[in-house]
């Protein structure tokens, strides 16, 4: 038997907790000497003790630890609970990270205002290209909701284009369209460039389609898409300063993919008409 001390010693906790345990009946000492109130522990219940620690470090409340507790959750369930518990926050870190960028993009922007340079923007002519694509609906057009459908197309597109035997030619091309029912819900298109024939790539869901020529405005944004915002806003300086009127959505052009996203290397194109 250990004093509380020492038990609360082996179970990298403090003896204050192991008493806020007792009380809400969480964890009971093995024994408590009724002349002095002394609680006393087995090694065994360390056992239960780690299970209290890892469902409450989980997010979980006390009565919902006591309540798996009690139901007598045995080892291979409670691994598998904890197990999607764990891509359940892995998920909420995710997503917390992308809006933290997202509100670094948006400071970088407020921080820059006046002093942003419109001289990489650069107004050329893009040829036709030919891109094996698929399409999604997004929420809305910003980081937060373009990300999570974009993501997955593309992590579909290139193993179903190595099944059919198409290789990619050239860059990803992702663009974007207004979605026919309007609400602010944007048609995303993830694509790559290929040579295969137009039209679509058997039953894959892939269609190969030739994009036409046109006029943009462009310039190349360098780390994560999370932190566009400050790019596409040197954008609409230059064009406007170009005396330029954008015509739609801007492309996005991979030039270098790396697996560190910061060192992503991506070109704008926004088509544009000349005023």
């Amino acid at each position: 038997m250990f004093t509380i001390g020492d038990f609360a010693r082996y179970g990298r906790v403090s003896a204050r907790m192991l008493r806020h345990y007792d009380a809400v009946g969480l964890l009971h000492p093995d024994r408590t000497d009724p002349a002095t109130g002394y609680r006393y522990y087995g090694a065994a219940q360390l056992a239960r003790l780690n299970r209290i620690i890892a469902l409450k470090d989980l997010g979980f409340t006390l009565q919902q630890v006591r309540a798996v507790l009690d139901e007598e959750v045995g080892p291979e369930e409670l691994r598998g609970m904890l197990r999607l518990r764990r891509v359940e926050l892995e998920a909420a870190m995710a997503a917390a990270a992308a809006r933290l960028a997202q509100v670094e993009a948006r400071l970088r922007s407020i921080e820059s205002e006046g002093h942003m340079s419109v001289d990489d923007v650069v107004i050329k002519s893009v040829p036709a290209v030919r891109v094996a694509e698929l399409t999604a609906v997004a929420a809305g057009y910003g980081p937060e909701d373009i990300g999570p459908v974009i993501s997955p197309l593309y992590e579909r597109l290139f193993p179903l284009l190595d099944e059919a035997g198409v290789r990619p030619t050239g860059p990803g091309i992702a663009r974007y369209e207004d979605a026919p029912e309007g609400g602010g819900a944007i048609v995303v298109h993830a694509g790559v460039t290929v040579s295969a024939p137009a039209g679509p790539l058997g039953d894959t869901g892939v269609t190969v389609i030739e994009l036409p020529p046109f006029e943009a405005a462009t310039i190349v944004h360098r780390g994560s898409m999370d932190g566009i915002l400050p790019t596409a806003q040197a954008l609409a300086r230059g064009i406007e300063a170009s005396g330029c009127r954008s015509t739609g959505y801007a492309r996005e052009i991979s030039l270098e993919c790396p697996e560190d996203r910061d060192k992503w290397v991506t070109e704008l194109q926004e088509p544009v008409t000349r005023a």
